[in-house]
């Protein structure tokens, strides 16, 4: 059944973002901030991790779930060392996955050369 339910969820996070590209006329970038802050904000009320522990990879995988990552990250750093560590922590959390996709891009950009 938790497929089932990562499917859904994960396929309303999409749609959710289709309707912004078609109704609302939003570009790309729109979009992907709005998504990501929306993550971040249903992360400060404390409403974004059950819907992991409900959806697993359907809530984990899509924008949405970045925006969780840096309040999660903030906000367990920040009880550590304080303001200093809102800005450390959302760095903490999330330098790897960035690490990994600059990496990876690199790594596929030299193995598969463009035509043009």
């Amino acid at each position: 059944m938790i497929f089932f339910w990562a499917f859904v969820i994960g396929g309303i996070i999409c749609v959710i973002g289709q309707i912004m590209f078609d109704v609302f006329k939003l570009t790309p970038g729109h979009t992907l901030s709005i998504l990501v802050v929306v993550g971040a904000i249903l992360d400060g009320f404390g409403l974004y991790e059950p819907l992991i522990d409900f959806a697993g990879a359907g809530a984990s995988v899509p924008i949405t779930s970045f925006g969780n990552s840096l309040v999660h990250g903030a906000m367990a750093e920040a009880e550590k060392h304080g303001l200093i560590g809102v800005v450390t922590g959302m760095f903490e959390v999330t330098s790897s996955g960035i690490s990994a996709a600059i990496i990876f891009g690199m790594i596929g950009a030299i193995i598969f050369r463009p035509k043009g």
